[in-house]
């Protein structure tokens, strides 16, 4: 295996749930040439590729597809911050939600859904609807074991501050 093909396992291994592009600019890789190599990894069975809520997220085997997709939310600030609040507050009203994060209830309506639709949340048919964590002790594991980079907090906080703007 070629030392680029390892660094880049290597690094899926010590961040399980690195999404295409935080990959290339950790390992100063072009698009194509990640591309190229994550290909050959996916071949051999050494990474695994999986896309979840529009990003694509790579994974050392062995890891299940429920533990993949909630990997991949704690990556990101705002899934992980109503993660957050889920788990210090039990089940809340996504209202609440939007409050206490200070995010647009659009916002929050779009990533719970996202969330639930993969399984890490579980929304009530209760009137009015709660959120609460499908999975408490093994999403807060992951959100020990994962904190997103200073670059990925970054592009959340502009996107919010754009729908801030758009409300």
């Amino acid at each position: 295996m070629g030392d680029t093909r390892t660094r880049i396992r290597r690094h899926v291994e010590a961040r399980p749930g690195v999404h295409h592009s935080r990959l290339g600019r950790d390992l100063d890789l072009s698009s194509g040439q990640l591309q190229y190599h994550l290909r050959w990894l996916r071949d051999e069975g050494t990474v695994v590729r999986e896309a979840v809520g529009g990003k694509t997220h790579y994974y050392p085997p062995g890891i299940d597809p429920w533990e993949r997709r909630a990997l991949a939310f704690v990556r990101r600030e705002t899934p992980r911050g109503i993660i957050v609040r889920l788990y210090a507050d039990g089940p809340t009203r996504p209202g609440d939600l939007a409050a206490d994060l200070g995010l647009a209830r659009s916002t929050v309506a779009w990533h719970v859904s996202n969330l639930a639709d993969h399984d890490v949340v579980a929304k009530s048919d209760d009137s009015p609807m709660t959120v609460s964590l499908r999975r408490p002790e093994r999403t807060t594991a992951l959100l020990e074991a994962v904190e997103p980079s200073l670059p990925d907090r970054l592009v959340d906080r502009f996107l919010r501050t754009v729908d801030t703007f758009l409300e």
